[in-house]
């Protein structure tokens, strides 16, 4: 029995028999069923939210981001959203693994889907299937953002992926997303944006922006509420990701991961989180272990003395604290898995199917 359920011995309940209260009861109860309102007696479990009536007109859809490494598809997804559901980093292929943000309005809601790099040599399997997770995202979505980097000329994995696009959106729009337009020099903008609005003459729209300063963001918001249907919510109200605990507190860490490790380290290493659960004290505790390839990997991810984990731990650690809202205990352990990008088991460990 929990504590509501008891109530203190030596207390009686006396029912309030006033006639003057009854009936001013009665007046309210009249008028709110009259305005159409809720009444007092009809309190009871709350409307589910898929039940909720929409507005009239109310719109609704998925927006797949695709492009090529590192041209800022997950900054941009952090910024559209207005909160941090992927991680960043400076080094290619940081996204495996697609990645859903969701915004909801009154009049609409919009699921964001990252998606991997796209890049036409993969070097393992587990590349393969980054690659395959991003070309199955585009006959799902209702709009396609193709996200290039003005900062430099078109590379041939934009062709590649225009050609993708060409073959695969059919009669999807597909928005142009110059990113990065705050490096691109005022004297060389006109032709290089030409140079990419070459590769796909069919686009329905183009926003230059800035993802890291957030330049233009509200109106590519704007622009692709002008080409999504109308919908029904497919998530609630405050849901702004379907990833679960453990994806976040994996990519998180992964996050760190890729910020202290250099060479082929970060692409080496993966992080699959084993246990996560909230103590009595309030602490969530989390234990994680690092994947690395090659035995000669695991002292440079652990570092002298331990250093570099140390590091790699307290950055996540924040990280995670900001996202549980709370006091994080971290355990974290390297353990060598060799060949774990090209191993069909260990890819199903991490989640990739």
């Amino acid at each position: 029995m929990t504590e509501s359920n008891v109530k203190p011995s030596g207390i009686v309940e006396i029912p309030d028999e006033n006639p003057e209260i009854q009936e001013s009861e009665s007046l309210i109860e009249a008028f709110l069923t009259e305005h159409g309102a809720v009444s007092l007696e009809s309190e009871g479990e709350p409307q589910p939210w898929n039940e909720a009536p929409l507005p009239a007109g109310h719109k609704s859809g998925f927006v797949a981001l695709i492009g090529r490494p590192n041209v800022g598809k997950s900054t941009l997804v952090n910024a559209l959203v207005g909160h941090k559901v992927a991680i960043v980093s400076r080094k290619p292929q940081t996204t495996r693994t697609r990645v859903t943000g969701i915004v909801t309005e009154p009049d609409h809601q919009i699921i964001f889907i990252d998606t991997p790099g796209i890049h036409d040599r993969p070097p393992h399997k587990i590349n393969e299937k980054m690659i395959d997770e991003a070309v199955a995202a585009i006959p799902d979505a209702d709009v396609i953002l193709f996200v290039v980097d003005v900062s430099s000329p078109p590379h041939d994995e934009d062709i590649h992926i225009a050609r993708l696009l060409a073959a695969k959106a059919e009669k999807r729009p597909v928005f142009f997303v110059l990113n990065k337009m705050d490096q691109l020099p005022l004297e060389k903008a006109e032709a290089r944006i030409e140079s990419f609005w070459a590769l796909l003459p069919g686009y329905a729209d183009s926003m230059p922006t800035s993802a890291l300063k957030g330049t233009n963001i509200e109106r590519l918001h704007a622009h692709l509420l002008d080409h999504l249907p109308e919908g029904p919510r497919y998530y609630p109200h405050d849901q702004i990701t379907d990833q679960t605990i453990y994806q976040i507190a994996a990519e998180l860490i992964r996050e760190a991961v890729l910020h202290f490790a250099h060479q082929e380290v970060p692409h080496a290493s993966a992080v699959l989180v084993e246990d996560l659960q909230e103590q009595e004290n309030g602490t969530t505790y989390i234990s994680a272990r690092i994947w690395v390839e090659r035995e000669s990997q695991k002292p440079i991810m652990i570092g002298k003395g331990g250093q570099q984990l140390k590091r790699i731990g307290s950055v996540a650690r924040k990280e995670l604290e900001r996202f549980v809202g709370g006091t994080v205990y971290l355990d974290l352990w390297v353990k060598v898995k060799p060949k774990w990008r090209d191993h069909d088991a260990r890819l199903r460990e991490l989640g990739f199917k």
